[in-house]
């Protein structure tokens, strides 16, 4: 026999609201109400529970509440049902009580049938409980509508042990477009996560292709992976179309090329250590000369005087610019030094025009007799405007009869990502040195930069011939149409020397954020989706003192991460951050997170950060931070309507990022052998020739 609806309301009723505030409601729990199983919500649930839900009837529906505590208080007078003999001794009846959290508003939507009944939770509460109301034990229905609420939740992450094991679903757009940190302990199951997010959006994003009947299958993703401990090598090669990128390549992986010439000026002044006053403006004139080809052997007498006069150009718009040529005595003769230097580049050579030779004549002339001669002296006199225009006058007159137009921009852009080899950054820095009369300043710096570019694991990663474009590059580690790659790109940093990993990891990162910013700008505002994870995101996405003038490499990192959380959502780059230790992650990158996958967090430090971090008022839940056993974790922020503890969905152990604690019990014991060969790792460390191995003669 079925209940009646105001019979079958009823015994929902667990209890009645005796205290009310706008963070805490206080209910006393009916004497009836379950001890420890639920038998009339359709199905047998646990209850009362720490963290589980429970609904208040108000105006629009239900008040969905959370548990956060459950007592016992000793009442003042007996539990008394009925006639009773007097003659015996009553004691005092315990009262449970339940602290309450409000979270939101379960309503019923316009689709009702006779049949079955929908409901809708939102966020928010409009208006509050008053004493008395009742608190009823949510239907399994109601609590799927609360897990599960929300639109466009395509992909299936886990299931919900708080809510009936009610399914934990996700909307892509909201998880990835307004980045997503991953943090936990090590070993609670952060890379899993991580992993699983990624395959279980591509599975579904494919599943809805095919019932699309698209021709192509392969999702249109680009995902890319950076992977400081090389755990993600084997985690997606089921996925048709998957690259690895590593610093040595073999079968299984490709070579990680990063080229010099990507790097920007703040990335190259990073790796010389460059001085901010003297060392970055020659460094910076140097890359402009290196990027244009002045200092490339192979180009023609006139090409490379062209070059030539356009560094000189863009050298003396400078020197006007900071009045140097009449600002004091020392500068002055400083300027005069620097015509000395200037002079000897300009010699006519027997392949010019006539026209070309007649000019540089001219200019050499000038250069000597009304400059030079007349400013000759221990103290010269200052140089005037009118003498200085008309050399910056004649400069480009030069340069426009050797072929220098406008509209070259002059000076070129020191970042612009143009090939060139090393040697000629090299002899840039030599020879804009000179030209600026800061040879003795620059020495170290050139000495720095000479000593790294010979060192070969570093030229493994960073050199690459002019065949090597940028359409490629880009074709490579971002990707193309998607007809040839797969969704997934895995680049493996865990060998790459420490001088530069920090270095190479922002250049991926800043290359990537702007090629997405050209991307945007060629198709008129549309962007292309692209997610970058950074895992152990502590050791490259660090704190700094935003006082200190620290220019490390761990700083530059750190500010390119934190340009593309404040701008990377516009140009449709998301990212992903995996830690261990988010106390020193940067709090400008964790605040532009706008999701939270929280594993088990132990330490108190960073478990105070994580409360602050997070915007909802979720004392309750976050208690059990500490706890949290492995693949358990707590969805909340932009991706999920509430914050929902969720067990996350298993990979199979082929699909898991190698991230597994070390057997050492096993191999103590004998149940897994190991056997070690120090030479094998010496030789490949060393990078020693096998087919010369045993060799006594190499040894002679």
């Amino acid at each position: 026999m079925s209940l009646s609806p105001l019979a079958y309301a009823d015994s929902l009723r667990v209890g009645t609201i005796d205290f009310v505030s706008p963070d805490e409601i206080r209910a006393q729990l009916d004497i009836e109400a379950p001890d420890q199983v639920a038998l009339n919500t359709g199905e047998p649930r646990v209850f009362p529970r720490v963290n589980g839900y429970v609904l208040i009837p108000c105006d629009g529906g239900y008040l969905v509440a959370q548990v956060v505590w459950i007592t016992i208080e000793r009442s003042q007078y007996p539990k008394r049902q009925g006639l009773k003999d007097f003659g015996l001794i009553d004691l005092p009846y315990p009262l449970r009580k339940m602290s309450l959290t409000p979270m939101g508003v379960l309503s019923l939507n316009d689709e009702i049938t006779r049949s079955t009944t929908s409901y809708e939770f939102h966020r928010g509460v409009e208006g509050y409980p008053t004493v008395g109301d009742p608190v009823l034990i949510p239907t399994q229905a109601q609590l799927r509508a609360i897990i599960e609420s929300g639109k466009n939740r395509y992909v299936l992450i886990g299931h919900s042990p708080l809510a009936a094991n009610a399914e934990v679903r996700v909307d892509p757009n909201r998880l990835f477009s307004r980045h997503l940190a991953v943090l936990g302990n090590t070993g609670s199951g952060k890379s899993c996560s991580v992993a699983g997010l990624i395959r279980w959006s591509l599975e579904e994003a494919k599943e809805q292709r095919e019932d699309a009947g698209s021709n192509n299958n392969s999702p249109n993703a680009r995902f890319i992976i950076l992977d400081p401990n090389g755990e993600y090598s084997n985690t997606f090669c089921d996925i048709d179309g998957t690259q690895i990128f590593a610093v040595e390549g073999n079968d299984a992986c490709k070579q990680l090329k990063v080229p010099f010439w990507l790097w920007n000026t703040e990335e190259w002044a990073t790796f010389a250590k460059a001085s901010s006053k003297t060392q970055r403006p020659v460094l910076a004139q140097a890359l402009r000369s290196a990027r244009d080809g002045v200092f490339d052997m192979s180009v023609l007498p006139s090409a490379d005087m062209r070059r030539y006069l356009r560094s000189l150009l863009s050298a003396i718009q400078e020197d006007i610019g900071s009045g140097r040529p009449w600002k004091s005595p020392g500068t002055i003769r400083g300027f005069r030094d620097k015509l000395q230097v200037w002079r000897k580049g300009l010699e006519c050579n027997n392949q010019f025009t006539d026209l070309e030779t007649q000019i540089i004549s001219q200019l050499d002339s000038y250069i000597d007799d009304a400059l030079l001669n007349s400013h000759a002296g221990e103290w010269p006199q200052a140089f005037n405007r009118n003498e200085i225009k008309k050399l910056e006058k004649g400069l480009s007159k030069a340069y426009s009869i050797f072929g220098g137009k406008d509209k070259d921009g002059l000076p070129l852009s020191a970042d612009l990502p143009r090939f060139f080899a090393a040697d000629s950054l090299l002899r840039g820095i030599e020879a804009n040195a000179l030209m600026m009369n800061v040879s003795e300043h620059v020495e170290t710096m050139a000495m720095r930069v000479r000593a790294m570019l010979a060192d070969d694991k570093i030229k493994q990663v960073s050199e690459a011939g002019d065949s090597f474009t940028l359409d490629q590059w880009l074709n490579t580690y971002i990707g193309d149409n998607g007809d040839k790659r797969g969704p997934v790109t895995v680049i493996d940093l865990s060998l790459i020397p420490a001088e530069v990993i920090q270095i190479v990891t922002a250049v991926i990162a800043r290359m990537t954020l702007e090629a997405l910013q050209r991307y945007r700008k060629l198709n008129d505002g549309k962007v292309l989706p692209t997610v970058l994870v950074m895992e152990e995101a502590h050791t490259f996405i660090k704190r700094y003192s935003q006082d200190s003038d620290d220019q490390s490499a761990s700083r530059l990192c750190t500010e390119i991460f934190e340009k593309i959380a404040r701008e990377g959502r516009k140009f449709g780059l998301g990212l992903v951050l995996s830690s261990q230790r988010p106390s020193e992650l940067s709090p400008t990158v964790l605040s532009q997170c706008n999701s939270f996958l929280l594993h088990r967090i132990s330490n108190d430090k960073d478990q105070e950060l994580v409360r602050r971090l997070v915007p909802d008022n979720m004392h309750g839940l976050m208690r059990d931070l500490p706890v949290l056993p492995a693949r358990q974790a707590i969805l909340m922020g932009w991706a999920s309507e509430l914050p929902v503890l969720v067990e996350m969905n298993k990979l199979p152990e082929n699909q898991q990022p190698k991230s597994s604690d070390p057997d050492f019990w096993e191999v103590w014991t004998g149940k897994e052998s190991r056997s070690v060969n120090w030479k094998a790792v010496a030789d490949d460390w060393q990078q020693v020739n096998s087919s010369v191995e045993g060799d006594d003669s190499s040894h002679a």
